[in-house]
């Protein structure tokens, strides 16, 4: 990276703490960064910048989401790098209905130990010869085996849903949620073990990995 041309980092990333630290990180690198809380601002502010990267969290706590800006965003500007700073096991463990643009990197929070891993990875995104780089989470982790939807059941679990107004959000039979819930459990390995409440162990793991979730912010698609 040249020192006459820095490259334009924008980032995105609702979790004030975390912010300041990848910004500082990418600054200490040599990096111009402008950050912003929400989606919403770094589209207000997308075009003045005309950034070279897009650093983003996926689960922003309001929509757009961070595959959502991605697409928007690389609609408008198809040069624009792309990387996902999250606590997703991976992009296969996101339900919805927007993939992550072609080319994108991702990156699991847990597994930045240190400035070059994400270095790399907007590197990697900023050149079309590359294959993007994915980080994702140690299979020996909790979550790492779930799938998108049993993710966002995990979600709608911390958010104190119950399976009939999961049913009902989600336009499901209550049956079809009621398996939902029980391969989630199995899949985190409490479904079993009568001496835990399998609803407040998955609670927890939630909130350990994503902290706690916003009223209302699980995706319904």
């Amino acid at each position: 990276m040249s020192a006459h041309s820095p490259r334009l980092v924008l980032l995105v990333e609702d979790h004030p703490m975390v912010r300041t630290l990848v910004e500082r990180s990418l600054e200490a690198d040599g990096f111009e960064v402008a950050s912003y809380a929400t989606s919403k601002q770094a589209i207000k502010e997308f075009h003045g910048l005309d950034p070279d990267v897009l650093v983003a969290d996926i689960d922003l706590g309001e929509r757009p989401n961070g595959l959502e800006l991605a697409t928007l965003l690389r609609a408008q500007a198809p040069y624009l790098g792309v990387v996902f700073l999250s606590n997703y096991p991976s992009l296969d463990n996101v339900e919805g209905p927007t993939p992550a643009p072609p080319g994108s990197s991702f990156i699991h929070k847990s597994m930045v130990d240190g400035p070059d891993v994400l270095r790399s990875a907007i590197e990697t995104a900023l050149d079309d010869t590359r294959d993007p780089l994915i980080v994702g989470l140690p299979d020996d982790r909790p979550l790492a085996h779930l799938s998108a939807p049993q993710l966002n059941m995990l979600r709608y679990l911390a958010e104190g849903w119950s399976n009939a107004e999961i049913s009902e959000r989600r336009g499901i039979t209550q049956r079809a949620t009621e398996r939902l819930v029980s391969r989630t459990f199995h899949a985190l390995g409490i479904a079993d073990d009568p001496t835990v409440n399998p609803r407040v162990v998955a609670t927890r793991l939630y909130i350990q990995n994503f902290g706690v979730p916003e009223p209302g912010g699980a995706s319904s698609s």
